[in-house]
């Protein structure tokens, strides 16, 4: 899969410039917590630093609930009677309206008759997990890593569980250092943990919050040290940066989806408003009631770097996607992403994500999990500049790196608006176009738009070029108001 987001598999262009999509947002939750029900492991806050997975016939989801330690009013919890964890369970048909089954595993308040996942911690902050198919050991198929406090900071522990619900914690932190996560994926062969560390900056001065990835080879030993996933700029002035200084920082790291040869994910963009206190008063060292967060778009290749197709612009806006106000309060709203929410369904990408009402605690505090989607892998195109513009040219074109085509040949399909307004040459490593599949031969598509545009040459297959290591040359042109743009190119075998 080209997407046209991907400078390093797309990298040279032609009289074209980005369109980032703007994902659809419901307005209303997808899942909330259980205000009305004090025996609720998710009274005071459904916080989506958690995993949606589409297992057979049904969606499946993990989430980290927030209760109070003595039953109360939710919407007066304070932070002090607040219980961050347990894991909680829910289920769907259409992955729209969620139930939240009974497992009697975890008392709370006197009753079992709740979703709670039984694991040994009981602070817990998030949960990310996968689910491996190919896992000769049936006990292990599925995976697991959360936020655990070892009574000093937040760090890791795996799990591994046959169905999803019954789990068997790791007897040992995966980690002994701080790591908030916000991801979890199988990528090159290595198990990779996303999530936000904050350590030093140039010249050993202080950071902000950055994204971090740390990694495993075998799922049972986490590697020491960490890779540098994802950073924005510091300030100029040393005195300046850390976590209690007013400028934007990385939130949680990278919340990325694996989708084969690529990975696609959001950060937090947070903009960090300290307290108004020093760091020892109660509220000074967070800016409650003052800091909000929207939502980044980020690429790999190698699935530890990152990097932004437009730097700092907001892909899902937290105007967009807001927290359920408390009435009469303008508390802002911090977005917070998880990659093990992104997947395809369908003819739709869907982007599950955190929405937390960032209120003073006694105020209102509330965490619920949103939805955004955008057509399948509509993350953004490339397309012709506007036609008012100075550089306006009726013709633009990308080249793709190289490429070893299957064996096949296989096939090449486009994701495209007005791809009957595009054409696909193909030539060798070097940029030599190759004459049965260039110029007047060239690869052409005969549907207008869709997700699965599928491009035949007039060689007939491409079988001829099956094993070659070939670059193709995508073209579009604009004819009457017809305004092409370009979301993704697909490789398939036949």
């Amino acid at each position: 899969m080209l997407l046209a987001i991907d400078e390093l598999l797309l990298p040279l262009r032609e009289n074209v410039s980005y369109y980032l999509s703007k994902p659809d947002v419901r307005k209303e939750p997808v899942l909330r917590p259980s205000r009305e029900n004090p025996k609720a492991p998710d009274q005071v806050a459904a916080h989506f630093y958690g995993t949606v997975l589409q297992d057979g016939a049904k969606f499946r989801m993990w989430y980290y609930a927030c209760y109070l330690t003595k039953p109360g009013d939710a919407s007066k919890a304070e932070e002090e009677l607040l219980n961050q964890g347990p894991v909680c369970y829910a289920e769907s048909d259409d992955g729209i309206t969620w139930t939240k089954p009974s497992l009697g595993q975890v008392e709370i308040h006197g009753s079992k008759e709740n979703n709670a996942i039984f694991l040994p911690d009981n602070q817990i902050e998030t949960v990310s997990l996968i689910k491996e198919e190919n896992e000769p050991n049936p006990q292990r198929r599925y995976k697991m890593v959360y936020n655990a406090h070892n009574g000093k900071t937040w760090v890791i522990r795996n799990a591994t569980s046959a169905d999803g619900i019954h789990w068997n914690a790791a007897a040992d932190f995966g980690i002994d250092q701080f790591i908030e996560t916000s991801s979890f994926y199988r990528f090159n062969n290595l198990y990779v943990v996303h999530g936000q560390r904050m350590t030093h900056s140039e010249g050993g001065h202080p950071e902000g919050r950055q994204g971090r990835a740390i990694i495993s080879p075998d799922f049972d030993r986490w590697l020491p040290g960490h890779a540098n996933a994802f950073l924005i700029t510091e300030p100029a002035d040393p005195a300046q940066r850390g976590t209690l200084k007013p400028y934007d920082q990385v939130h949680l790291g990278i919340g990325a989806a694996s989708f084969g040869n690529v990975l696609v994910g959001l950060y937090g963009l947070w903009h960090n408003q300290p307290g108004k206190g020093g760091q020892a008063d109660r509220w000074g060292w967070f800016g409650y009631a003052r800091t909000s967060a929207d939502l980044g778009l980020v690429i790999s290749n190698d699935g530890l770097h990152f990097r932004e197709p437009v730097k700092g612009h907001a892909y899902i806006s937290r105007v967009d996607s807001a927290a359920t106000p408390v009435p009469g309060k303008d508390y802002p709203t911090v977005l917070c992403q998880s990659g093990n929410g992104i997947l395809n369904v369908g003819n739709e990408t869907r982007i599950y994500h955190g929405r937390w009402l960032n209120a003073e605690y006694g105020g209102g505090y509330n965490g619920e999990v949103g939805l955004a989607t955008i057509p399948r892998d509509r993350w953004g195109a490339v397309g012709l500049y506007p036609d008012d513009s100075r550089y306006f040219q009726p013709h633009g074109s990308v080249w793709s790196a190289p490429v070893q085509l299957p064996e096949s040949g296989g096939k090449v399909v486009l994701n495209a608006d007005h791809a009957d307004r595009m054409s696909v040459e193909i030539s060798d490593e070097n940029f030599k176009l190759l004459p049965d599949y260039s110029s007047d031969r060239r690869g052409k598509s005969s549907e207008q738009s869709g997700l699965d545009c599928a491009v035949s040459w007039p060689a007939g297959s491409l079988a001829a070029l099956g094993g070659k290591t070939v670059r193709f040359r995508i073209q579009m042109n604009k004819e009457g108001s017809a305004n092409p743009r370009l979301f993704a190119v697909y490789l398939r075998s036949e």
